[in-house]
């Protein structure tokens, strides 16, 4: 066995104790007296999750705001973060979006570690939620009967990204994503599951109903996209929308704007159908 394959494995042990409730959903969801707290851990690399010589502001804003949406489909609010950062070449411009970031949402920096530079950067942030609503939504409670919802439309950021390329166009949704904090609390007491998109719609689709149990039937062009249209393959694969991804009872009514876009069914021997189905090629980015 690799020492990779190794690693993985003794994290899939420790995810059965029941302090690390949620591990499943990149959440730790722990009970500290009459509170619920909601943790979350991600990773940014250069080269990988933001272009080498991008803004160090707008990285600053996405480190946050990724981890924040981990605790909008948690309907938690946020506490504080804790932030460990590789330093680099234009630090101040970090700093100066960090702040901009941490006050837009109104959250603190608890504290954190600095790191010389060495190879390509690597920033990490554990944001800290408190739940608003118990049970906490997980990715496991879609039941068959239900209905799929998501708070908005899929491809933004796959433009965005390529306008950064291009040195042109709209880029803000690739650089600087929403967390649906808002949303994520309003839709708390209501969901049976919830998740953010965060690595393509069909990719974490398949995720939740292979976590709940059972299959997810999306109407194709029920997606809302924020693309052309000879482009919603690709919408419905690229990552990075951030967008929340929820389940509702049937006949239930959901408490804010968004779009049914399927159905929840038996399993079957499939997580997911699109059009009726199985999708083929890749679903979305895998890590």
């Amino acid at each position: 066995m690799s020492a990779e394959r190794a690693f993985i494995e003794a994290l899939r042990v420790l995810a059965t104790h029941p302090a690390a409730r949620g591990l499943a959903d990149d959440c730790a969801v722990l009970e500290v007296g009459d509170e619920t707290l909601v943790l979350t851990h991600d990773t940014l690399v250069e080269g990988i999750h933001f272009l080498p010589g991008q803004d160090p502001a707008d990285v600053a804003w996405k480190l946050v705001a990724t981890n924040l949406s981990d605790l909008a489909a948690k309907g938690a609010q946020p506490v504080g973060v804790l932030l460990s950062y590789q330093l680099a070449h234009n630090d101040a411009r970090f700093v100066a979006g960090l702040n901009e970031v941490l006050g837009h949402y109104d959250v603190p920096l608890l504290g954190g570690d600095t790191v010389a530079p060495s190879g390509p950067q690597v920033l990490g942030l554990t944001a800290i939620g408190r739940a608003t609503f118990r049970p906490v939504p997980s990715r496991s409670g879609s039941q068959v009967g239900d209905s799929l919802w998501i708070t908005g439309p899929v491809g933004a950021s796959m433009l965005g990204l390529e306008a950064i390329r291009a040195g042109s166009g709209d880029s803000l949704s690739y650089r600087r994503p929403e967390a649906l904090l808002g949303q994520g609390i309003a839709l708390a007491p209501y969901v049976t599951a919830m998740m953010d998109v965060s690595d393509g719609l069909l990719l974490d689709a398949s995720r939740m109903a292979s976590a709940s149990g059972v299959n997810f039937a999306i109407d194709r062009d029920a997606v809302p996209i924020a693309c052309p249209e000879s482009r919603r393959d690709e919408a419905i694969r690229w990552g990075d929308d951030y967008q929340l991804l929820f389940t509702l009872p049937a006949d239930s009514e959901c408490p804010i704007a968004a779009r049914c876009i399927g159905n929840v069914n038996p399993f079957g021997g499939s997580a997911l159908l699109l059009d009726g189905d199985v999708p083929t090629g890749s679903l979305g980015y895998e890590h």
